[in-house]
């Protein structure tokens, strides 16, 4: 079979395809899955350029979708031919979190599914939504159930409440998707106004050029009447939480959860004491979580934003893509 692995210490011109051992039939508990799709994310960019150091030889990708061939002994929840998808923290079951790091993190920590077949045990994956296209699929693993968490687990969206989201990225274009499914209001940002015009189509109410409009935290106060927004989608890090700050409602909720602009940065103490918001640093989310989230894709209809999709060989060229921010949603290897 084929895969993808990643010499030390790092490059996109240190990704190499290989033919390698075919790993045989699963053991006690596993799965054998041929996979068919992974999807592109930021944490995946740093493992591939060096910026998030692993292992000589290490396989990247976290996310991983396709069918599988083959059950284990003992193996009740799957059969061969179901479609399945990943879990990006696969010991991380249910419960409170259980990781802080990215050592057992898939593609990063361990081998990830950048290649063509799999063994592994069965509690590492959920289904995949009924229907769905592998490439589909591949998106739920860590941009779309970072949306859920942050605004169904941990934010508690329901209807009418307001949503900022930073950007037009897959969990930012996911978030938007999630909130208007669940009656939402959406505020989404971006620096392109060729991008506000396809979240807009994408059911957003709201957009806001930030280049133009840099203190955009105040155009969202006056967009919603004064009120602020009750989630606010977080992407950026340091460079653009005190404008989120500024357009949380007093009482709203922050999800911090990229680094966009930068790893460590200054906090508006006083303004976040003064809004009285929740700050929440999340990381993707457990199997529990995911199950429950595919339930809600098929209930709701929803279906992801795939901006485009590469063969396995092309991998470089995809993170060259995704490094031109040309993108909106997610960009996938099909395979």
């Amino acid at each position: 079979m084929k895969q993808l692995s990643l010499a030390a210490p790092g490059g996109l011109d240190r990704l190499a395809l290989q033919d390698v051992p075919d790993p045989g039939a699963p053991g006690p508990g596993e799965i054998r899955v041929r996979v068919r799709a992974s999807s592109l994310n930021y944490h995946d960019y740093l493992v591939v350029t060096g910026g998030s150091p692993t292992q000589d030889g290490r396989i990247p990708m976290a996310d991983g979708a396709g069918v599988v061939e083959a059950v284990g002994e003992g193996v009740e929840e799957f059969a061969a031919g179901d479609a399945v998808v990943s879990c990006f923290f696969p010991l991380w079951q249910d419960g409170p979190a259980v990781d802080g790091d990215f050592s057992r993190v898939p593609g990063d920590g361990l081998d990830g599914y950048a290649r063509e077949v799999v063994v592994r045990p069965a509690g590492w994956f959920t289904r995949a939504p009924a229907g769905w296209s592998h490439a589909e699929s591949a998106t739920i693993t860590t941009a779309g159930l970072t949306a859920w968490r942050a605004l169904v687990v941990d934010g508690g969206l329901k209807a009418g409440d307001v949503v900022l989201a930073l950007g037009t990225g897959g969990v930012s274009v996911y978030a938007l998707q999630l909130a208007k499914a669940m009656g939402a209001t959406v505020v989404v940002t971006s620096s392109s106004d060729e991008k506000l015009e396809r979240v807009r189509a994408l059911g957003a109410d709201h957009t806001v050029n930030y280049r133009e409009t840099p203190k955009w935290g105040r155009t969202v106060l006056e967009l919603t009447g004064g009120r602020g927004a009750d989630h606010v989608i977080e992407v950026g890090g340091p460079g653009t939480l005190p404008q989120s700050v500024r357009a949380v409602r007093i009482g709203g909720h922050i999800a911090l959860i990229g680094v966009l602009t930068g790893a460590a940065g200054e906090v508006p103490t006083a303004l976040l004491m003064a809004r009285q918001a929740r700050l929440q640093g999340l990381i993707v989310g457990s199997r529990r979580e995911q199950a429950d989230f595919v339930r809600a894709l098929e209930a709701t209809g929803l279906r992801p934003v795939v901006d485009r999709s590469f063969g396995l060989a092309e991998a470089a060229d995809a993170f060259r893509y995704q490094e031109s921010g040309r993108h909106l949603g997610k960009i996938c290897l099909e395979f």
